[in-house]
């Protein structure tokens, strides 16, 4: 083939040490964009971001050329570098270690995205340990729950 084309559609979810509650959630739409700006630079689509007090869901359109584990430390470095710098939280922010990525197909896009924009509603019914542990369970995902979180 004379060009390489992609379709992959990749939603990433990853929280705070700890699953502390310490987003700063008056700095959330700050913080978004800062993120968003980082997907793009890296030549990646966000198609949306949405994050709770402990964690945070992006979901993207994949750009083939970067792996996805470089995308996620690029995000958690830079985040956490400009949560600090701009003092946007009292005490200390991190985020955890690991991340979770899943994908989808085109024809499951509004799907992620509903999913994705009302975060708040679902999590007023379910922690978001619970819903980690769905994912992985949905998508077959094999694991050992003593590792799963920190």
């Amino acid at each position: 083939m004379a060009n390489t084309f992609t379709q992959l559609y990749i939603h990433i979810i990853f929280s705070t040490k700890g699953r502390e509650k310490i987003f700063p959630k008056n700095h959330k739409d700050e913080i978004q964009k800062y993120i968003t700006g980082i997907i793009q630079k890296r030549g990646h689509k966000l198609i949306v971001i949405n994050n709770m007090p402990d964690h945070i869901h992006i979901f993207i359109g994949l750009n083939p050329c970067q792996a996805i584990s470089d995308l996620v430390r690029d995000i958690k470095q830079n985040s956490t570098n400009f949560i600090k710098k701009n003092r946007m939280l009292i005490g200390n922010f991190a985020w955890q270690e690991g991340y979770g990525a899943f994908s989808y197909s085109h024809s499951q896009i509004d799907e992620v995205v509903k999913y994705i924009i009302n975060q708040e509603e679902y999590h007023r019914k379910k922690t978001f340990k619970e819903e980690y542990l769905e994912f992985l369970d949905k998508f077959g995902v094999e694991y050992d729950i003593r590792y799963v979180f920190d």
